[in-house]
C-alpha cells in the first residue's frame, strides 16, 4: 500500500483579514505557550470578526487555553485591542 503526498499548504496573503488576525495571535505567544491554543484561539477571533462568534472576553475563557504571566481579563483586554486595528 502506498501513500500521497499531503497537499500543499496554501498562505493566506499578508492583506487578509485571517493573516491579520493570526499574527495578532502569534504576537502573544509569551502568554500562550501551545501552539495549538492559538490556532484554536485564531480561529475563534476569525469567526468573530465574521460575525459569527464570541467576543475576546468569552473566547480567551471557552477556548480553555492554557495561558502563563498573564490573566484572562489582561489577555482579551489585549486581543480587543489588537482587533481594532484590524478591522
Amino acid at each position: 500500500m502506498s501513500t500521497k503526498a499531503a497537499s500543499p499548504v496554501k498562505n493566506f496573503s499578508e492583506t487578509t483579514l485571517e493573516k491579520k488576525t493570526y499574527n495578532l495571535v502569534e504576537s502573544l505567544k509569551e502568554y500562550i505557550p501551545v501552539e495549538n491554543d492559538r490556532y484554536r484561539l485564531g480561529y475563534g477571533l476569525v469567526q468573530f470578526l465574521n460575525g459569527d462568534g464570541d467576543a475576546p472576553e468569552i473566547l480567551v475563557k471557552s477556548t480553555k487555553i492554557k495561558i502563563q504571566g498573564i490573566e484572562y481579563s489582561e489577555l482579551a483586554k489585549k486581543l480587543s485591542e489588537g482587533l481594532k486595528t484590524i478591522k
